[in-house]
């Protein structure tokens, strides 16, 4: 974990922890790295999320490229894959991406895109930091007509559309959706995009103010789409962070698919028409037991990664896989994109259900989502370092995953961004993995907490 750039960015509540001058700095010094072998101005996107404080660092961003020489074009506010999608088409050098995703809207972050439209690597991230944080390279000081200038990409998101209309043959012409925008970047994308394929869309959280970004809507708070779609007879609903690089869907009875059944629905498919390289799914460590079932009695190849979208995606890159994600709606699918991509997915998800002429809960039904508990447990700085080496946590650990034998598993990670250590079950007997689950943390908490 880097000191600026944890698995998604550069984060923190802004204008505090994320300030003005850090915001410049990084852009100085991301320009500096990335733009090393560039003759004349290199060329740099930003692109932004709906959050009040975008524009702040908007501006501290651009700033900080033009003072290094590099030349800016502003997308306006878009989905975080439409800068990994323009930095290539627009042959710029590098992109930006203000957001804090599914966070409150206090926060805020910085990803970076490479020209190749992929995040930046560790080592990247770990040059621009030193720079930042251990004055490695000085920055350089331009003047005249050195100094880079600030332009703005009028179709920006016109393009994006376009391109993930070309991603799928199917359409969805008969389709009434419900589509939850979290108030954030998709509010400017999703109505225009599903229209185009064909669908009859009903918007919710698609009106931002700066403040309501994530605010109990979206993604990550599904209650609203579920009631939208079981009351208004919809076919089924979809719901995006923020950025709009994850999607989670509802089906026709108002009930969550999420990530791990999007991915089943959407490898099957590619699978079915020979589509799915190496006949592989790249999920993670935290995919559901009954999704790494489903891949085993369905002849697929499932690959654990770390969490984290970026861990997927280099096993992805590594390996030679297509398809891959996350439980919580982050679906990378490779062969169009370089990161998750929310709309991407419900566009190519959406369209095997019409082809179908099916039911999404029809469809979900093709695996078993086993019961999981998750317990985040707070510890003390001393007590995280010390977690690893503490063999009475190690022991309960070892005992509660003999008692759940194969119909069940205990993971437990330190969290890569906060004082937590979290314990998660899964089983068939959800009174049994409750139990167990509390058992182990409470453990922790006594020794390390």
């Amino acid at each position: 974990m880097g000191r600026l750039f944890g698995t998604d960015g550069a984060r923190g509540v802004a204008n505090s922890e994320l300030t003005v001058e850090l915001a410049t700095n990084i852009g100085r010094a991301a320009a500096m790295v990335l733009t090393e072998s560039t003759e004349g101005h290199p060329k740099v996107l930003i692109g932004k999320d709906t959050r009040l404080s975008s524009d702040m660092l908007e501006g501290a961003l651009a700033a900080g490229l033009c003072s290094v020489g590099a030349d800016v074009v502003l997308l306006g506010t878009v989905p975080t894959p439409t800068v990994a999608y323009l930095v290539k088409k627009y042959n710029a050098d590098a992109g930006f991406m203000i957001s804090a995703s599914h966070n409150p809207f206090e926060f805020n972050g910085i990803k970076i895109f490479s020209s190749t439209g992929y995040k930046l690597p560790d080592k990247m991230e770990e040059e621009i930091e030193s720079i930042i944080l251990d004055n490695s390279k000085e920055y350089p000081q331009i003047i005249g007509s050195g100094l880079g200038r600030v332009t703005r990409a009028e179709n920006a998101v016109d393009d994006y559309i376009e391109y993930v209309v070309s991603t799928t043959t199917d359409r969805l012409d008969g389709m009434k959706i419900g589509i939850d925008c979290s108030n954030g970047s998709s509010s400017v994308t999703a109505e225009k995009l599903f229209t185009k394929l064909g669908a009859e869309c009903h918007m919710l959280s698609d009106k931002p103010d700066g403040i309501n970004i994530n605010d109990k809507c979206g993604s990550t708070h599904m209650e609203n789409l579920q009631k939208f779609v079981a009351e208004n007879g919809l076919d089924l609903g979809v719901a995006f962070d923020g950025d709009a690089d994850r999607c989670l869907a509802v089906d026709d009875k108002g009930e969550i698919v999420d990530g791990d059944f999007i991915m089943a629905i959407c490898a099957m498919d590619c699978a079915s028409n020979k589509k799915l390289n190496k006949n592989a799914v790249v999920g993670t460590v935290m995919s559901n037991m009954g999704f790494t079932k489903f891949c085993k009695d369905n002849g697929l190849n499932f690959v654990a990664a770390n969490v984290g979208d970026r861990y997927v995606l280099e096993e992805m890159l590594k390996n030679g896989y297509n398809f891959g994600g996350e439980q919580s709606g982050h679906v990378i699918f490779l062969d169009y994109a370089t990161t998750g991509d929310g709309q991407l997915t419900a566009s190519h998800l959406l369209g095997i259900v019409n082809r179908r002429q099916a039911k999404l809960s029809d469809i979900a039904t093709l695996m078993t989502h086993y019961p999981q508990v998750l317990v985040n447990v707070k510890v003390t700085a001393e007590g995280k370092k010390n977690y690893q080496s503490d063999d009475v946590i190690k022991a309960k650990i070892d005992s509660v995953a003999q008692e759940l034998g194969e119909d069940g598993r205990i993971l437990v990670r330190l969290s890569g961004t906060e004082p937590l250590v979290r314990v998660m079950l899964e089983g068939l007997d959800s009174e049994l993995i409750t139990r167990l689950a509390n058992e182990t943390a409470d453990l922790i908490k006594q020794r390390i907490g």
